[in-house]
């Protein structure tokens, strides 16, 4: 697992924020680092109140880089509000919401962000792990080792633990696992009870949303006609899909042992574009994995322009203990830093177009969170993060649905204009 050091500066809603991240990697397997020279991922969680403040996080930020060998995530206020200004200063990083955080430290691993899989209810959201375990046997991946294979309670079980969720009071239910794709695979002889599981929690009465959490692709293939109608016929759903390709070379794809090709990964985008108007594509790539040759990156960066994915989470690949991938001679650090910096100019490219597109048109958003001062943030029909920038004088609150006019976008989110 992941050895982590996370550092945190302003106030105690960030110190919160902190605490968060910390427990869901815990949760997960990962570990705390003696100081970030140890770590394979350093979390920067920054504060922006004051000039000289911005300028502290700027310095901390070059210093973390310099001394961190693996990932650098920087997070929190002056990330949200002014994160291209790392980018300008020179800095190699991750920048990402407080939520994303846990999810990049898995470097492409099966999430294990809850520890068993009874429901949660956070505020208005409940989190629903429909199952432990995964089918996978991924090179690098180490959280298999402590999941073991998919272990899938029964549709009707999952259905209930919906139901009480809704009836709690969660306006969004997120659909969590190691890999949602493969539900019920030892259940059903090898194909996917993930649609008919949807299509049910979609039946149950009350004003919700779902949100489908990760599913490898391999998984989602095999019933890729059926989601991706059932994502059609069910406004409950966000339309919104999760499905790692991790790279865009077969060859990669071999020795990550990830058992899908990259066409599969294509043909599964291919179905959801011809059913559904209006998605949201997000995906994972591992970058310098140790058999990742020049060829293979630029594959990966191709498919990255094919497939247009509007949410991309690039992880530099590190090694974890234990695992196959451990013992093959790694890229070079700087190999990798390049590669993930050409990849991740392009993936804010693509993200910034997404949103940009946005503007202008009307959307349906399920406020889910407080945002800073008076805003509130939340997702649209595809899962698009919108924040409501006056929300709280407008006397909204969370929890409520309300129609918007996309008046302009910071890349990775879009401001609402309640109509």
């Amino acid at each position: 697992m992941a050895r982590y050091h996370i550092e945190t500066y302003g106030c105690t809603s960030n110190r919160g924020e902190t605490q968060q991240i910390e427990r869901s990697l815990r949760e997960g397997g990962h570990h705390p680092a003696d100081g970030p020279e140890e770590a394979d991922v350093a979390i920067l969680n920054t504060c922006t109140v004051l000039e000289k403040t911005e300028q502290n996080m700027l310095r901390r930020a070059e210093e973390l880089d310099e001394a961190t060998p693996g990932d650098l995530v920087v997070t929190g206020c002056m990330a949200l509000a002014q994160g291209e200004e790392f980018e300008q200063a020179g800095v190699d990083a991750e920048v990402l919401h407080w939520d994303d955080v846990p999810q990049h430290v898995l470097n492409g691993e099966c999430p294990t962000v809850t520890p068993d899989t009874e429901p949660v209810l956070n505020g208005v959201v409940g989190i629903l792990p429909i199952a432990r375990g995964c089918m996978s046997d991924c090179s690098y991946c180490i959280t298999k080792q402590a999941t073991g294979r998919i272990d899938s309670p029964p549709v009707e079980e999952n259905v209930e633990k919906a139901r009480a969720l809704v009836h709690a009071g969660a306006k969004e239910l997120r659909i969590t696992g190691q890999d949602t794709g493969v539900y019920g695979w030892d259940r059903n002889q090898g194909d996917s009870l993930l649609p008919e599981l949807l299509d049910r929690i979609c039946a149950i009465d009350g004003d919700f949303r779902v949100r489908v959490g990760m599913a490898n692709p391999k998984g989602v293939h095999g019933v890729r006609e059926e989601l991706a109608a059932v994502f059609a016929e069910n406004e409950e759903l966000y339309n919104f899909l999760h499905a790692p390709v991790q790279s865009g070379s077969d060859g990669v794809l071999a020795d990550m042992r990830r058992q899908h090709a990259v066409e599969e990964y294509v043909e599964v985008v291919e179905t959801f574009d011809e059913r559904l108007d209006y998605w949201t594509l997000s995906t994972d790539f591992i970058v310098g994995f140790p058999t990742e040759d020049p060829a293979d990156h630029a594959q990966s960066m191709a498919l990255m322009r094919e497939t247009r994915p509007e949410k991309i989470n690039v992880t530099r690949f590190s090694k974890r203990p234990g695992t196959d991938a451990a013992d093959m001679k790694g890229l070079g650090g700087q190999t990798k830093k390049d590669r993930s910096k050409a990849m991740s100019e392009l993936k804010m490219d693509l993200v910034g177009e997404a949103y940009e597109e946005m503007i202008g048109t009307e959307r349906s958003v399920l406020l889910t969170e407080d945002g800073r001062e008076e805003s509130l943030v939340g997702y649209d029909e595809a899962y698009r993060q919108v924040v409501v920038a006056d929300g709280e004088a407008r006397g909204l609150e969370v929890g409520d649905t309300v129609d918007v006019e996309i008046t302009s976008h910071n890349t990775v989110y879009a401001f609402g204009e309640p109509l």
